[in-house]
Formats: structure tokens, C-alpha cells, sequence
């Protein structure tokens, strides 16, 4: 599957082969978007379908194989269905034929593993409800909320959806602020944005644009610039800004300009804030000072691009972070979400900013590592602290902390 291309809530539909996954789909999207058949493991690989919910907004739907797939090519499916299980915000295990056993509790086991609100539906009931000694052992191992359902009546689409509604976290559908609480209305906030060969032609990359509307959500004056005219910008008594943001690859530069007592961060961090591990971030950027000889240092990307000698996480980063520690490191680079083996052997992980992915794909991809106390940074504290400024540009976020 795709993952990391839609930001949109996603919702997982699992369950055993033929109890009825792709019918409760098309029910949902009021399309035959989903293949339905009676022969098993029609499903094979995880399928994704947009939807509009009320009261949620956009969404999107993922069906997936069969967790009780078998031979070669199923387990092959089931891993896929797992691996999908992951970038869930929210899952519906589907149970049928009042059936729940080893292959549901080892699934729900990695729902709660990856912290992913679930509900469960019981399909098919109008040709077997579920019965009072399926629900008592759905309650000795679950908590979860157990609906009687068929595609046959409508009016339980509408018992589901409410129901979804109140599982989903509001977190991963409400629009949170990039700069609440850092910003004050009537003020400028200037964003430095080179335009380097690793700039898309014709546009913006999406931190930017989101900044740029979230300046104005805040009520705030937007002024956009390339890094060649901010000296001339405060030269020439230009209104002060209340904040700056900048791309965190010039940091060097833009901090030689802006005056210390103007506060100053950078896209990856504002970025970081939202939709990253900040906490962890945090605490693990000052392991770039203990990195020893022969260390090995994990970089992530989030997206598979064209790579240039002046790429950030392939090139830039490594040659900095030698520089500043005077040592010889050994990096591997990993891009898009694949799992990470081994996590132990890396004395340091670098996300990138994370910028095509959920909020839920990112926390799930550094787990491995921080649940190993492995520390974890992003590339924008990673290339403030290998500048000296960590703590100039943090201080509008902990400002507001305490």
C-alpha cells in the first residue's frame, strides 16, 4: 500500500477472510469500490478509498486481507495487513458468524501495541446475531464497543458512523495550529524561503504553504522572502517581526541577520511541533554531542524523491554531522515507512519532517526506537543544534510550556 500520500484520517478495516470487509466498505462509500466475493482472499493487498464523514470530514477507507489468510502468498497478505495496521488512526475488526479467537486477540493485541482505537462489528447478523456468550467473551478481552451489523439494513450504517465517530481520536481530524500560542494577532511573521535546486519548480513545499495560511489564521501580517533580501529587509526598518521562520538549511545564515532578541525557528520545527515526536525530539537532539567513533546514525525520510548532491538527509546532513563531531559515523538512510531492523545497533535516529505523512504514521515509525531508548531527532533541531542555536530556536515553543 501507498502509505503517507493523504493526510486525512485513515480508517482500517480488518477482520477474517469472507466476513464481509469489502461489503461494509462499499456500503460506507455507496460505491462497489471493493471487490465482493464468496471465493476467500479476494482481498490482497490493502485498498484505500477517500470518503466524506459527518462530523469528521474527509477520510480515508483501507480494506486488507484476510488476518487468517494461509500458504505462502497469505502469509505474505496477512504481514501486509499488519504492516497497514500501523498507519491506522482508527480500525474496525469485523467479526462474523458469532466467531472470536486467536486470530481477533492477536490483532486487537497489535491495535493496542500501536495505540489504534478500534470498535468491533459483528456482521452478517441477519443471518446469525451475535450471541450473548460471543459478546461475554469479546468483554473478558476487550473493552471495546461490539455492534450487531448488516449490509442489508441502512439504518445500521448510521449506528456504525456514530459509533466511528466516537472511537476516532478528535486529534487526528480537527486542524490544530502550526503557531497557537506563538504568535500574537496585528504581528509580522516573516518566512525565509530559499530557492535551491531541492525546491520543486513553480511551487512552495507544503510546510511553507501551511505556514503562510496559518499566519493568516492567526490573524497576522504574512511576509514571504528568499534569504538574499533579509538582510535588506531589516536595513531598511522594515515592521519588526514577532517571529521568524526560516528553512532550517540556512540557519547559519539567517541567524548571522536576525536580531537575538526576535524569535526564530525554522518550517521543520514548526513542523515537528504538529506533527512529530517533539518531546522526544527534544531530549534526543543533544546525542549529536556523544556520538563516539564508528557510531551508526539512522536517517528517515518520509517520501521517495530524485536525490541531488545537495539532498539534506543523503548528503548535506552526514557531512555536517562529521564535521561537528570530528568523528567518522557510519549512516544508513531509510526512505518511505518500511520497519526498521535491528533499531539497536543506531546510537541516533533523524526524521525528516514528515510533511506527506499522518501524524500516526510518524509516531509509529520512530516507536521501535524510542521504546529502545534509542535518542531521536528531526532534521531541523538536528541542523540548529550542529549551528550552536538549539536553544534560540526552541525557546518559542518551551516559552509557551511553562
Amino acid at each position: 500500500m501507498a502509505k503517507g500520500r493523504d493526510l486525512k484520517p485513515h480508517i482500517g478495516i480488518f477482520g477474517r477472510r469472507n466476513n464481509g470487509k469489502s461489503s461494509i466498505i462499499n456500503l460506507m462509500v455507496n460505491q462497489d469500490v471493493a471487490i465482493v466475493s464468496p471465493e476467500p482472499g479476494t482481498t490482497t493487498d490493502p485498498v484505500k478509498k477517500s470518503i466524506e464523514i459527518f462530523g469528521i470530514g474527509p477520510a480515508i477507507i483501507v480494506d486488507t486481507a484476510g488476518i487468517d489468510d494461509t500458504g505462502e502468498l497469505g502469509e505474505k497478505r496477512v504481514k501486509k495487513t499488519y504492516d497497514a495496521l500501523k498507519a491506522m488512526d482508527c480500525a474496525i475488526l469485523v467479526i462474523a458468524n458469532n466467531e472470536f479467537g486467536f486470530y481477533e486477540k492477536e490483532l486487537i493485541k497489535q491495535l493496542r501495541e500501536f495505540a489504534v482505537p478500534y470498535l468491533i462489528v459483528h456482521n452478517k447478523s441477519d443471518i446469525r446475531p451475535v450471541e450473548p456468550i460471543t459478546r461475554e467473551k469479546i468483554r473478558e478481552f476487550s473493552k471495546a464497543t461490539v455492534l450487531d451489523f448488516t449490509t442489508t439494513h441502512s439504518g445500521h450504517l448510521n449506528e456504525l458512523i456514530e459509533e466511528l465517530k466516537r472511537t476516532i481520536p478528535e486529534t487526528t481530524w480537527q486542524k490544530p495550529s502550526l503557531l497557537g500560542g506563538i504568535v500574537k494577532p496585528d504581528g509580522v511573521v516573516l518566512l525565509v524561503t530559499p530557492i535551491d535546486s531541492e525546491a520543486p519548480e513553480g511551487r512552495m513545499i507544503l510546510p511553507q504553504v501551511m505556514a503562510i495560511r496559518d499566519v493568516l489564521d492567526n490573524d497576522c501580517i504574512c511576509v514571504v522572502l528568499k534569504e538574499t533580501h533579509l538582510k535588506q529587509y531589516f536595513d531598511q526598518n522594515m515592521p519588526r517581526p514577532q517571529l521568524v521562520i526560516t528553512d532550517s538549511q540556512a540557519f547559519a545564515f539567517v541567524n548571522s541577520i536576525v536580531p537575538a532578541d526576535v524569535p526564530l525557528t525554522s518550517f521543520s520545527i514548526v513542523f515537528a511541533r504538529l506533527r512529530g515526536d517533539f518531546d522526544h525530539y527534544i531530549a534526543g537532539t543533544p546525542m549529536l554531542s556523544k556520538l563516539q567513533e564508528g557510531d551508526k546514525v539512522l536517517i528517515l525520510e518520509s517520501c521517495a524523491h530524485q536525490v541531488s548532491c545537495e539532498d539534506i538527509g543523503r548528503h548535506k546532513l552526514p557531512k555536517w554531522i562529521e564535521a561537528f563531531t570530528q568523528k567518522n559515523i557510519s549512516f544508513d538512510i531509510v526512505a518511505g515507512l518500511s520497519t526498521i531492523a535491528d533499531i539497536q545497533q543506531y546510537k541516533l535516529v533523524i526524521q525528516c519532517g514528515g510533511c506527506v505523512v499522518t501524524r500516526k504514521q510518524l509516531l509509529n515509525r520512530l516507536k521501535p526506537a524510542v521504546d529502545a531508548n534509542i535518542p531521536v531527532s528531526n532534521y531541523g533541531m538536528t541542523i540548529a543544534y550542529l549551528n550552536g542555536i538549539f536553544d534560540r530556536v526552541m525557546e518559542p515553543f518551551l516559552s509557551i510550556e511553562s
